[in-house]
């Protein structure tokens, strides 16, 4: 009762944090394999790999179209002091058209043990998002002209921010609440004829559990949602097999936007090499040569421990 009650403590501490939301604009990127990459989103979940761990991660939507927006990640995360904290740092680029942002952020989670298999990490997120869009050189006249009003316009700004949030797991199931980015940040271009919004206060809830179903095969169901006032309710629902302990395929459906397959190759208990191409449901799809997802993940096992093998999420 006494764990539940620090459970329900710590949700509700999350929630008040967060404080009232207007909210409009863009977006975070996305992911289709959310699953693991969770540390962009959730600074607790760092230190559950229970291993030094890199990540790498390119994305590439909508390709065929000129300034396609474009992703990558990389991350790196560590347990330290008996694997009760974690720490880790990740950046993510992210490309559309003119507009730029890179965003580095530095977490911290703090585990508790509530029995022999289950756990609860809070964490911390602190970092910054660096925003450039070179206005200027843009042409949206045939003729070559340049707009007067794009001269003038801010094309760049320095954002600092903070995150939250809470990794519920054990070595069959996850549950994650954060709120990444506490502060929002509106960017007023000098022209006076526009007005955007680039830091967006977001919620992320993700889940999922495993279920053996033989020996050698295993079915992994998630989610993830993600809400912002002002914008609609996002969604990802996501199923996945394990065959013999080595490779992972699944698919994923997001809410309005896509259906995609997921794969990924367990090279060995240090390797991993993750896939994944989208297939857009809207009418966009007739002009763009869909979108294409690719992951790299390694480990070091530092710590000499006992470890689940492999490692689900």
């Amino acid at each position: 009762m006494k764990i539940l009650n620090e459970i329900r403590t710590a949700i509700i501490t999350l929630l008040c944090l967060s404080g009232p939301m207007v909210v409009f604009g863009q977006q975070d990127p996305i992911y289709s394999q959310y699953i693991f990459n969770m540390q962009t989103v959730n600074p607790a979940y760092v230190g559950s790999w229970q291993t030094l761990g890199f990540v790498a991660l390119d994305r590439e939507q909508w390709l065929g179209i000129t300034g396609h927006p474009t992703t990558q990640t990389f991350s790196i995360q560590t347990p330290i002091i008996s694997q009760n904290i974690g720490v880790g740092l990740d950046m993510v680029i992210d490309k559309l058209g003119s507009e730029r942002r890179v965003m580095l952020g530095a977490n911290y989670s703090y585990r508790i043990s509530i029995d022999e298999t289950t756990s609860l990490r809070f964490g911390l997120k602190a970092g910054f998002t660096n925003y450039n869009n070179n206005l200027p050189t843009l042409q949206p006249f045939p003729d070559g002209q340049v707009d007067p009003i794009l001269q003038n316009a801010i094309t760049s700004k320095f954002m600092p921010n903070v995150g939250t949030g809470l990794f519920l797991s054990s070595s069959k199931y996850y549950l994650s609440l954060s709120l990444p980015k506490l502060f929002e940040t509106k960017i007023n271009e000098n022209s006076g004829y526009s007005s955007r919004m680039s830091e967006a206060r977001e919620y992320y809830l993700l889940g999922g559990v495993v279920f053996n179903i033989s020996d050698n095969l295993k079915f992994k169901p998630t989610f993830m949602t993600k809400a912002a006032v002002g914008s609609p309710l996002q969604y990802d629902l996501s199923a996945n097999f394990l065959m013999a302990e080595k490779f992972w395929l699944g698919g994923v459906y997001r809410s309005g936007d896509a259906v995609g397959v997921v794969a990924q190759w367990i090279i060995n208990n240090r390797l991993r090499i993750g896939y994944a191409v989208d297939f857009t449901t809207t009418d966009l799809r007739n002009y763009h040569n869909r979108v294409h997802e690719l992951m790299l993940s390694y480990e070091i096992a530092f710590i000499k421990k006992e470890y689940t093998s492999p490692r689900y999420f």
